[in-house]
């Protein structure tokens, strides 16, 4: 379990330090992901020992919104005074999610059903 999480923290590093070096608008732990992400296509995957950690930090997901949580508690005066923003932005981006949803769904329907493949 050590070895994983070591793994998951140095691709973390490795975005974070990217991100800062080239000044880019996305967060460390994104890129960090996707150089993950793309490491394990090359590898052909995930041993088991990663994917044991994985699901193991993924089972706790809902501890580590609670810092999350908190923050916003502690901030409730500035959502107050923000609300018809932050309202309009979890409206935009879910249905940008949903728009996005559907035509990756599509794509992926529609490759099956040229193959011949039921889903």
């Amino acid at each position: 379990m050590l070895s994983a999480l070591t793994q998951l923290l140095i691709f973390q590093l490795i975005g974070e330090v990217f991100a800062r070096w080239l000044a880019l608008p996305v967060p460390g732990p994104v890129i960090g992901m996707l150089l993950l992400f793309a490491a394990l296509v090359l590898r052909g995957g995930a041993d088991k020992e990663l994917q044991t950690t994985s699901q193991t930090l993924l089972q706790h997901l809902s501890l580590l919104f609670v810092p999350a949580g908190t923050g916003v508690m502690l901030h409730l005066h500035r959502v107050a005074d923000e609300w018809v923003a932050l309202l309009a932005s979890l409206l935009i981006s879910t249905l940008a999610t949903l728009i996005v949803t559907a035509l990756v769904m599509k794509l992926c329907l529609g490759n099956n059903a040229k193959s011949g493949e039921s889903a």
